[in-house]
């Protein structure tokens, strides 16, 4: 029998100094923006609440607060700005870095350039938001009539009891999604603002790809495949580009926000939002 000297089993149990991870100290607190939909309320007290843990874990000042789930970008917009004013109140922030996920990134853009907040806003990061569009809306908008109007009166009925504080509005948000709808009247009405850096997370998974895809988003994906390319079941790799693009991310829509995440795949999801804290670090921001 070979004989294993005992100090290679000391070596192992020799404790660190400092065996947390290190504190990643940003100049500005983190607002957390949501996109459209609001089934993942139904599990957690908001769709980007474990992002949110996740960067306090980190050592950052985070919140991620709900909006109404289902209605236009205008009325999406003004609801961040309400809450980017409710924060400053209470804590007396000056700025915020804007970490927004789908949708949540149009809003915001909105929100900038025409509601004021600019001078609220030291960055804005964006993950998997449609800047081009989606066929995806398209797809969803070529639903036949009555299935398209029963659909459009259940998803407001839903939203407006998550939150009911706000009308619902589901189709017309679709149709803000659009791959016309962005380029031709969204974008160039809403450019960028000098003083603000622009970050983007890009992902794929699914047709296309080497990585895997939970069956429930297979039909979706491949149909925005066919039309567009790569994507992660809702946007494409490219569409979600803007500003400085700072990372492309083998995982889902939803598993970006810790939704359908197997464990095999959560150190993925974690190294995503590690990077988008250390990116705004390096950035002081």
């Amino acid at each position: 029998m070979k004989w294993i000297e005992p100090q290679k089993y000391l070596k192992k149990l020799k404790l660190d100094e400092f065996p947390q991870p290190d504190i990643i100290q940003l100049n500005h607190p983190v607002l957390l923006c949501h996109g459209y939909g609001s089934m993942s309320m139904l599990m957690k007290p908001s769709p980007m609440h474990d992002s949110c843990l996740r960067l306090r874990s980190f050592g950052i000042q985070a919140f991620a607060p709900n909006i109404v789930p289902y209605a236009t970008i205008e009325i999406r917009a003004s609801q961040w700005a309400e809450r980017i004013g409710q924060l400053q109140e209470k804590y007396g922030y000056e700025k915020f870095n804007v970490i927004a996920h789908s949708m949540g990134g149009l809003d915001m853009r909105y929100a900038i350039h025409n509601l004021g907040i600019s001078s609220s806003v030291a960055s804005l990061t964006t993950v998997a938001t449609p800047h081009h569009g989606t066929s995806l809306a398209e797809i969803v908008l070529t639903t036949p009539e009555l299935l398209k109007e029963k659909l459009n009166e259940l998803m407001n009925w839903f939203g407006e009891n998550v939150f009911p504080d706000q009308k619902s509005n589901a189709v017309a948000a679709v149709e803000q999604l659009t791959r016309k709808y962005i380029e031709e009247i969204f974008n160039p009405a809403t450019p960028n603002n000098e003083d603000i850096k622009y970050f983007s997370i890009s992902a794929g998974v699914g047709k296309g790809t080497k990585h895997p895809l939970n069956p429930i988003l297979r039909l979706q994906n491949q149909l925005i495949y066919q039309k567009e390319g790569v994507n992660d079941a809702f946007v494409t790799e490219e569409s979600a580009v803007w500003g400085e693009h700072i990372g492309k991310y083998s995982l889902s829509h939803l598993e970006q926000i810790d939704l359908q995440v197997s464990k095999e795949r959560k150190p993925l999801v974690n190294q995503m939002w590690l990077d988008i804290a250390e990116t705004l670090k390096e950035n002081r921001l």
